[in-house]
C-alpha cells in the first residue's frame, strides 16, 4: 500500500459504542463492517464511507457525535 492509501484518518473518536437501533457507532456513525475494513480500505473505499457518514450524521439532523445528546437525556 502507498503512503496516499493512509492519507485519510479514521474517523474513531473513541466512542465505540453500537446502537442497537440502528447498528451504528454512536460516535463515529459506522457500521461495524465499515469499522472493521478500513485499516485495509483504499483511499476511494475510505471517501465512500466518510461521504455515507456525513449522509447519516445529515438524515440524523445531526452535526457531530450522537452520544453526546444520548448522555444528556436529550433525544437524537
Amino acid at each position: 500500500m502507498t503512503t496516499d492509501e493512509f492519507e485519510l484518518a479514521s474517523p474513531c473518536v473513541g466512542v465505540c459504542l453500537m446502537d442497537p437501533d440502528d447498528g451504528l457507532c454512536m460516535g463515529c456513525y459506522r457500521t461495524i463492517e465499515e469499522i472493521a475494513a478500513w485499516g485495509e480500505l483504499p483511499r476511494d473505499g475510505r471517501m465512500e464511507i466518510l461521504t455515507r457518514l456525513r449522509e447519516r450524521r445529515a438524515a440524523a439532523g445531526q452535526d457531530r457525535r450522537r452520544i453526546n445528546a444520548r448522555r444528556s437525556g436529550t433525544p437524537s
